[in-house]
């Protein structure tokens, strides 16, 4: 077998295993990875698991079958269930490829407060936030003591064609409810408002 021959031979495990977890509904980095722009309902569609609380944990380490993929472990602390059942701690496996996610844990960080929108995991146990770092909210308080949250989208489109969506399913929206969707274009929104619409349209879906 020639050099160039056993070269490429080497290389084959590594391919295959990128292969495969790129192939998983989770596998894409924080950073990078491209994704479509969708809308808050589009989100809690998708999602799986739909939490908020505080990250315990977060640990950068291979993947336990497939040695050649990075991933991210995170161990949260669930507050509040507003879709599915996780159990009050739970933990999940992301895919990271960016250098700079490996780095910093795809910008997990230990006490974090988040808003996490999940998908279910793969056949390799691998999850992430739906739409990437649009189904990560961070949660700060405002000046006012306000609970406040936006994803890595900066909520941009978060409301997009919602009139559709409230009038394809019929929903029976808030005052409150119904001014963030008509008014809203990015920035923070109020967390219990946030938390209401998802509770509806996760009632939606079940």
């Amino acid at each position: 077998m020639g050099t160039n021959q056993r070269s490429a031979t080497r290389w084959i495990p590594i391919v295959l295993s990128l292969a495969l977890g790129l192939l998983a509904p989770a596998a894409q980095a924080q950073r990078g990875g491209l994704t479509i722009p969708q809308n808050l309902a589009e989100l809690v569609d998708e999602a799986a698991t739909i939490v908020r609380g505080h990250v315990v944990s977060a640990r950068v380490e291979p993947h336990p079958t497939l040695q050649n993929l990075h991933t991210v472990v995170v161990t949260f602390k669930v507050e509040e269930t507003l879709k599915g059942q996780p159990g009050p701690t739970f933990t999940f496996r992301q895919f990271i490829w960016d250098i700079r996610d490996r780095q910093e844990a795809a910008g997990y960080r230990k006490g974090q407060h988040l808003l996490l929108l999940l998908t279910k995991p793969s056949q390799y146990g691998l999850s992430s936030p739906v739409g990437l770092a649009q189904g990560r909210f961070r949660i700060r308080r405002d000046p006012q003591g306000n609970e406040r949250a936006v994803n890595g989208a900066g909520n941009a489109g978060l409301f997009r064609n919602f009139d559709t969506v409230v009038t394809e399913r019929g929903l029976t929206l808030t005052p409150g409810q119904d001014d963030l969707i008509k008014q809203h274009r990015a920035g923070p929104v109020t967390l219990d408002e946030l938390e209401s619409l998802i509770r509806t349209l996760a009632g939606t879906n079940q």
